[in-house]
């Protein structure tokens, strides 16, 4: 069961300069900073995520949505078994989350994780 948006993630090729403008509207840095090649800000229950993309890389998208759910394990199994092919098994990040990405048809990243405890 999807209980909650739990981040949106956004692409950037300056990390810098993006943690400046969001820091500069109120946001509270909890993960990364202006060098990280990815940050994390709170927004409410939830995360405003950066991610740095070199100026060599091509755009690959918006971003990603990141759902939380009750239990990742069993949601990967889900899309599994419904013949859905997630980019990568369920494993634990350092900004203290288990998680999964997918791309749905039209291209969009779509993560789902649940806070590690």
């Amino acid at each position: 069961m999807i209980e909650a948006i739990g981040a949106i993630t956004l692409a950037t090729r300056d990390m810098g300069r993006a943690v400046a403008f969001y820091e500069a509207l109120g946001f509270v840095l909890a993960f990364g900073g202006k060098e990280a090649g990815f940050t994390s800000f709170r927004a409410g229950s939830g995360f405003l995520n950066l991610t740095s993309v070199p100026g060599d890389t091509p755009w690959s998208g918006w971003g990603r949505a990141i759902f939380h759910v009750a239990d990742v394990d069993a949601f990967y199994a889900r899309a599994c078994s419904a013949g859905l092919a997630p980019a990568f098994a369920p494993r634990d990040a350092a900004w203290g989350e288990r998680y999964f990405h997918i791309v749905d048809p039209d291209g969009h990243e779509l993560s789902f994780a649940r806070p590690l405890r």
